[in-house]
Order: structure tokens, then C-alpha cells, then sequence
């Protein structure tokens, strides 16, 4: 029976893990998750780090703007900053010039054009700036025929002067659905055009050619597009060079020599500009953004998305075995297992990272998390159910002689109803109990409840009395009801010193076998109370209420671990059969008047056990 019971629950808790696993697996493969994930992943895989040099961003800033006056300037602006670039006698110059600016048709100033395509091709080395607009198109493919988005319906390229003395390359640049710039667009196939690859591969080309160097190799792309990891943030490029500071001849141009320029907007009011996902907060400049793009290609390093089809096989996986684990386990187990996992699949993420591979940082924390948090939950009902099952089976216990009286009664001592008696009342409390359960797993401690229930039952049975009820920790008993008895309060003692001693051993045994000790406080008190069936009809007790009772109780939650707490009315019935120490009023008992005497019961002469 118990073999079939515990495979049961097996089955119950695999079939649980795998409903819970494939929910899990179906809300992270909806995308739901995709914009936390991106922010944690951003967190995670973005990371800034020292630039070498030699990519120099010079600003069309504010100072530019304040000095050379509103835009648009003049062409010949931007070929006298490139003819100061390369003005060094000797030919050292930067190894590439690239314009993050367009120069899209003739200005209305033929001869700044054309000085600006003669400054261009006597540098050699300029990079211009193209761009694409996008939208949709309806594709005709034989019979069949869809829109197509990200088509491109209009296309801005250089003056024909410019472009025939210079590489071109596309600005464009594309941010994701929650407004973050994450990848960038290595190509565009223009129509006429061809195949346009973006200024930044562009201008590493030539750098790489000017340097005699062998470039990287490209990355593999989506639809064009590829994950960027940033090299530095807003500024990391930047050394507050102004365009003003070119055009007026203010900055040593051997400064430049060998690296690569960027020259591009740098203020707010050019509206180029993005959120990136190094820097969520902060604002980037459009060269700045082209600047990291050119630092990747030097690097050559191109993580790629893992499929989400194996991660989400991963994801099932871990949860699924999470959550067989955490079943009925020990909170601290637990909670260790919850963070090991978290902790363990954030470094895997950040290697498999710098191994190339992207994996989705959020989802694992996020379900074993949650799966930590509903199985503390469960394993806690389970433990409280099992506890009030425990107790309501030891409630049956009664001594058989008032079981008798009771069944004798028939249908009456069902009846809602009760009755004055004069009783002794007793309550006995566990001390220290509640802070060791917290460290203990349900099984131990229903285990150690049955053991603590067991030894004050049969104290209470073995001496004659009524187990009324169980409050918690606590045990209530009575006695001289519903059947009157002989010598009723020393009964009621006899029962206190059995569970002291008793719990000597409990303790003992629980000290060897968990490290922690626990031990009884006891009240007992005599007097009038209404004894019977209290409660509804469909919901009855059969129970003693009353300030007697309450008095039993307080003195009961004043009674230090191992010691007893009696009223005067106990001693003076007990007389010479008990050694007690007055406490006085010392102890206040709420509802109590001023003078209200309270005892330590110390010892118990014993009667014959035949005779009890």
C-alpha cells in the first residue's frame, strides 16, 4: 500500500514538472519576455572597454556651429578640413578620412564643389556617406505575389563629382521594436546600385589597406543584420576635437596621422542620434555608433543567437529537474539549489558569450525562480495540513471511562449545549519549538509533532483527564468534567509532572538527534467553567470556556521552559502533597486584579500506582 501510494505521488509531481515545464517553455517562446530579456541581456553582454586610439571622432558640434555659423556651410568647409588633415610636408595623413554627413546633388556653389571632390581625390583616403529609405512593395514572383517590407524605394548617394573620387557606404541603421539599437546593417542591395556595404566595413577596408593588414572576415547576418557588442559609450571616441578646430587650423594635424577620422554631427539639434544598448540612458551620436561598428570589424568578433528551438529544449530541462528537486525539500536547500542554478546559468551566458553564442540571460532565473518560490509555498501548505491531520487524529484520544459516559449519552452529547463544573484546567506549551521547525523539512517536523503530542496524550490520558483541544504548539486539558472525579486538581498535577519529565528525555533525544532542545511550559488552575458541546450545529467542539480556562492559559504562556505555574486555589486544594514556591504578584496576568497569587508547583508526593 505505501509502495503503490508513493508511486503515485511520483507520478503526480512528473506530470506536474512537465505541465509546468511546457507552460514555462510556451510563455518564453511567445516572446513575451523579449524586453526584460534584452535589458538583462544588455546588462550582461554589453560591457565598455578602453579603445586603442585610433578611431578619432571630430565633432560638427555646438562650438562648430557657434563658430562657422548655422548649417548647411559651405563644401568648401569640408574640404578645407580635409586638406588640413593631410597637410603634413612629409604625407603623413590619417589612414582614413570617413563623412558621416550627406552630400547628396549640387549645392548651388559649383566651385565648393568642386574643391571639395578635388580636396577629396588628392586625399585618397575619403569614405562619403550614402543612405536608403525603406518601405513596403508588392513582390510578383510568377503566380504568387506578398508584400515585401524593408525594400528600398529611394536612395541618396553622393554628387557624381564626389562619389567618383571616393568610397561610398551606407548609413543606415535600424533600431530595434523597443526603440534600442542592437545590431547593425552590413549590406543594402540597392537597385542599380547593387550591393552597398555600410561606410563603417567600408572605411575598416581601406583602413586595413592602408595598413597593409588582412581584414576580418564578415559576419553572418539576418536579413542584413548582425548583433553589435560596443567597444565604449557616448564620448569614448570623442576628445572634444571640433570641426571648427580643422577648418581653423587650431589642432596639430600630425595628431591624425595614421588613423582613422570620423567626421560627423555631434549635437542634439542634428537629431542623430540613438539609444544603444550599452548605454540605455545616454544618447549616441551617429558617428559615434559607426566608430564601435568599425572597432567590431576590427576585432572580427561576431557572437550569434543560439536557436531559441535549443534553448527552449534547455529550459524544459532545468525546469523540469528544478522542480522534481524542490518538491517537498528544505527551504535552505532549496534556496541554495535556486541561487546555484541562477548563478550558474549567468556565467554560462557571459562564456558562452565571449565564445560567440548568444543565449537568452533571463529565462532560466525568471522560471527557477518562480519554481522556487510556488514549491516553498506547497511544501508549507503540505506541512501545516499534515500538522492539523496529526493533531485531529490525537483529538480523538479521551480517557475511556469519560469515552463510556459520553457514548452513553447517545445522541445528547451531540447536542449544542453545556453545563457549570467546577474543573481543573491545564495547558502545556512548547518552548522553542516554532524557531527549530523553521530549519526543519515537514517529515521531521510532523515527526517531532507526533512525539511531543504523543508524550502529553498519554500524560493527560494516563491520569484521567479530557485532551480538549490542540492550539497550535499548545495542548488543553481538563478535568472533573463531564464526569465527576475524585481528587480532580491532583490528577491534573500528576499530568504536569509526567510531561516535565517526559519532556527530559524528548529533549535529550531531540538535542542528539538535531542539535536543538525543546521543553514544556505548564499552567493549571482550578474552578468554575462551561463544559459541552460549543460551536454550530454542522461544527461543534466539545470544550470548557470561560475565565477559569483563560486564567489556566496565562499562566501556562508565563511558565518558563520546564517549570509548572499553579494559582492559589491548586496549592491550597494539593496541601502538604506539594513543595511550592510563591511567586506573589510578580507575574502580572492580563484581566487580573492587583494580588493575584501565583505558585511554582516544585514537587508532587506520589500516591501508590494502584491507588491513583
Amino acid at each position: 500500500m505505501y509502495g503503490m501510494k508513493k508511486k503515485q505521488k511520483m507520478i503526480i509531481r512528473g506530470v506536474a514538472a512537465l505541465l509546468a515545464s511546457g507552460l514555462f517553455c510556451l510563455i518564453a517562446g511567445m516572446g513575451i519576455l523579449e524586453r526584460p530579456d534584452n535589458v538583462l541581456s544588455d546588462l550582461l553582454y554589453q560591457q565598455e572597454r578602453p579603445t586603442d586610439g585610433q578611431i578619432i571622432v571630430v565633432g560638427m558640434d555646438q562650438r562648430a556651429l557657434d563658430e562657422l555659423g548655422p548649417m548647411p556651410w559651405p563644401r568648401s568647409y569640408m574640404a578645407d578640413a580635409i586638406d588640413f588633415l593631410c597637410s603634413d610636408p612629409e604625407g603623413r595623413k590619417p589612414a582614413v578620412i570617413g563623412i558621416d554627413t550627406l552630400y547628396v546633388g549640387e549645392s548651388g556653389n559649383a566651385d565648393a564643389d568642386q574643391a571639395l571632390a578635388d580636396s577629396a581625390e588628392e586625399a585618397g583616403n575619403v569614405v562619403v556617406a550614402a543612405a536608403a529609405t525603406f518601405g513596403s512593395e508588392l513582390i510578383i514572383d510568377g503566380e504568387n505575389f506578398y508584400m515585401a517590407g524593408d525594400q528600398v524605394q529611394g536612395w541618396d548617394e553622393p554628387y557624381p563629382a564626389l562619389k567618383k573620387v571616393t568610397s561610398m557606404g551606407h548609413i543606415n541603421a535600424q533600431e530595434d521594436a523597443d526603440a534600442i539599437l542592437r545590431h547593425a546593417l552590413l549590406k543594402i542591395d540597392v537597385p542599380g546600385e547593387g550591393e552597398v556595404y555600410s561606410f563603417a566595413r567600408v572605411v575598416y577596408e581601406k583602413y586595413c589597406e592602408q595598413k597593409g593588414i588582412t581584414p576580418n572576415a564578415l559576419p553572418h547576418t539576418n536579413r542584413g543584420f548582425y548583433y553589435l557588442p560596443y567597444t565604449t559609450m557616448v564620448g569614448g571616441y570623442y576628445d572634444s576635437i571640433s570641426f571648427a578646430d580643422l577648418v581653423n587650423e587650431t589642432v596639430d594635424p600630425l595628431f591624425f596621422a595614421g588613423k582613422i577620422v570620423l567626421i560627423g554631427p555631434y549635437t542634439v539639434g542634428m537629431q542623430d542620434s540613438y539609444r544603444t544598448s550599452i548605454d540605455h540612458a545616454a544618447p549616441m551620436y551617429g558617428v559615434e555608433f559607426l566608430a564601435n561598428v568599425i572597432d567590431n570589424f576590427r576585432e572580427g568578433f561576431y557572437p550569434r543567437k543560439c536557436s531559441d528551438k535549443i534553448q527552449l529544449v534547455l529550459l524544459f530541462a532545468i525546469c523540469f529537474g528544478m522542480l522534481l528537486f524542490f518538491y517537498d525539500r528544505r527551504v535552505r536547500y532549496a534556496l541554495l539549489a535556486e541561487c546555484g542554478v541562477v548563478a550558474s546559468w549567468i556565467v554560462i551566458c557571459l562564456l558562452a558569450f565571449r565564445g560567440g553564442v548568444i543565449l537568452h540571460v533571463l529565462w532560466v532565473p525568471l522560471f527557477v525562480t518562480i519554481l522556487f518560490i510556488t514549491s516553498v509555498a506547497l511544501n508549507y501548505v503540505r506541512a501545516a495540513r499534515e500538522r492539523r491531520r496529526v493533531q485531529n487524529t490525537f483529538g480523538h484520544y479521551v480517557d475511556p471511562s469519560i469515552m463510556k459516559t459520553l457514548l452513553d449519552q447517545g445522541s445528547e452529547a451531540l447536542e449544542l449545549g453545556g453545563k457549570m463544573y467546577d474543573i481543573a484546567v491545564l495547558f502545556v506549551d512548547v518552548r522553542g519549538f516554532t524557531t527549530m521547525s523553521e530549519n526543519m523539512d515537514p517529515s521531521t517536523v510532523v515527526e517531532i509533532v507526533n512525539r511531543y503530542l504523543t508524550l502529553t496524550t498519554e500524560c493527560i490520558i494516563k491520569n484521567h483527564g479530557v485532551l480538549d483541544k490542540f492550539v497550535g504548539d499548545c495542548t488543553m486539558a481538563f478535568w472533573n468534567a463531564p464526569v465527576a472525579q475524585e481528587d480532580p486538581v491532583y490528577l491534573a498535577c500528576c499530568a504536569a509532572m509526567d510531561m516535565v519529565e517526559g519532556s527530559k528525555a524528548l529533549g535529550e533525544e531531540l538535542q542528539k538527534r538535531f542539535g536543538r532542545s525543546v521543553s514544556f511550559g505548564i499552567g493549571v488552575n482550578w474552578g468554575p467553567a462551561v463544559v459541552g458541546n460549543i460551536g454550530a450545529p454542522k461544527r461543534m467542539d466539545y470544550t470548557a470556556i470561560g475565565d477559569t480556562v483563560n486564567t489556566s492559559a496565562r499562566l501556562e504562556a508565563n511558565a518558563p521552559g520546564g517549570q509548572i505555574l499553579i494559582s492559589r486555589a491548586v496549592a491550597d486544594i494539593l496541601g502538604d502533597r506539594a513543595e511550592v514556591t510563591s511567586l506573589g504578584d510578580s507575574i502580572k496576568l492580563k484581566g487580573k486584579a492587583e494580588g493575584f497569587e501565583i505558585l511554582r508547583l516544585d514537587s508532587l508526593k506520589r500516591r501508590e500506582s494502584g491507588n491513583r
